[in-house]
């Protein structure tokens, strides 16, 4: 469940579309291959995204998405060798994506002791999904993807239900947090799903059984902040806030190089 470009044909890099923003320098439609893409497949400026104004493209994660369409789905034809398959192709990549971060929060909920009584359904849920991305482009294409999260979303807001209530401090939280001082804030517990982070301040914030599924931490500052505890925390949202050093993240999760890099520039 995590990217492998050299085993993809860069299907986010072209079936997806982007407008310029903060995190695009141009834009692109779905389908149109962007132009710093390479013949192999590779980006141009892969070193220099941030710095050339595509920030959005290092936040991003297909959850190994990109490389099962890639080699499996299609059976390593490229959408260059084959353009008849390439419509389909960047139809299936969305589906296939959704799906497999479905794989990610179940996997990572039967990982949880408290949502050990949910065992089974959450197992047979992964054993479902899982299935689904072994389908063919055709019933992939046709997939009913709101009706499979939503039996996603109440296995794992029952998993959050246990874990938070196993956690001590459990606190609520309003949904807008966006720029809001939380330094230092006792966290610990609180229901975050789907609140807005951006630019939040959260150094040395006490996250651990949080529940940030869906949070928006762009620009979030989580400098000294502990999260090795919270849940269905994701790559694209580390990526996507500002850390350092200090900052205490899930063991699933790597340290995005821009921490590191932040850190020597006094940041």
């Amino acid at each position: 469940m995590r990217a492998d470009c050299g085993s993809c044909f860069a299907l986010c890099c072209v079936a997806l579309p982007f407008a310029p923003s903060a995190g695009f320098a141009v834009g692109k439609d779905a389908g149109q291959p962007c132009g710093n893409l390479r013949e192999d497949f590779r980006c141009g400026i892969h070193s220099r995204l941030r710095q050339e104004g595509f920030s959005g493209c290092t936040v991003f994660e297909c959850f190994g998405a990109g490389q099962k369409v890639s080699q499996v789905t299609f059976g390593g034809r490229h959408w260059r060798e084959d353009p008849r398959t390439a419509r389909r192709m960047f139809e299936v990549f969305p589906v296939m994506r959704q799906l497999h971060e479905f794989l990610w929060y179940l996997s990572e909920a039967l990982e949880l002791p408290p949502a050990r009584p949910l065992r089974r359904e959450l197992r047979r849920a992964l054993e479902e999904v899982g299935r689904l991305t072994r389908a063919g482009a055709g019933e992939l294409a046709e997939l009913d993807v709101p009706e499979v999260r939503r039996g996603v979303d109440e296995l794992l807001l029952c998993t959050s239900e246990l874990v938070r209530a196993a956690a001590p401090g459990h606190h609520g939280s309003r949904r807008n947090h966006r720029r809001a001082d939380l330094m230092g804030a006792r966290l610990k517990g609180a229901d975050l799903r789907g609140a807005d982070l951006r630019g939040a301040y959260l150094i040395a914030a006490d996250l651990r059984g949080a529940d940030l599924i869906g949070a928006d931490l762009r620009d979030a500052d989580l400098r000294g902040a502990d999260l090795t505890g919270s849940i269905f925390l994701t790559q694209p949202q580390a990526d996507a806030a500002r850390g350092d050093a200090r900052t205490a993240l899930p063991r699933r999760l790597d340290r995005p190089a821009h921490w590191r890099s932040a850190a020597r520039g006094g940041d």
